[in-house]
């Protein structure tokens, strides 16, 4: 059996496990990961379920892309968005459960 003490873990791990709660603890991004966790959206499509402005939309899909937690495909000259890692979209639905608790 693995042993799972901090001390044990390495320096790539816990750079990548910061970032995603760094992720996290954004409200946009969570706005924006919980609008794709059921569909995939282009930064328009974005920009307006969310009244947010398409350059604050771009900004934060960059920053979830850079941590594969949003992919896109693209049709045409549209990006279309969404989700990416399925660990932490429960991670955050559970978080938003049980804040509404």
């Amino acid at each position: 059996m693995e042993n799972h003490h901090p001390e044990n873990l390495d320096e790539e791990t816990l750079f990548v496990v910061s970032q995603t709660f760094k992720a996290l603890g954004d409200p946009t991004r969570i706005r924006i990961l919980h609008l794709l966790f059921t569909n995939e959206y282009s930064v328009n499509g974005i920009s307006e379920a969310l009244n947010l402005k398409q350059s604050t939309v771009s900004h934060q899909l960059r920053f979830l892309k850079n941590l594969r937690l949003v992919k896109y495909r693209r049709e045409g000259t549209t990006l279309y968005y969404s989700h990416d890692d399925e660990h932490v979209m429960n991670i955050l639905e559970q978080m938003i459960k049980h804040a509404r608790h």
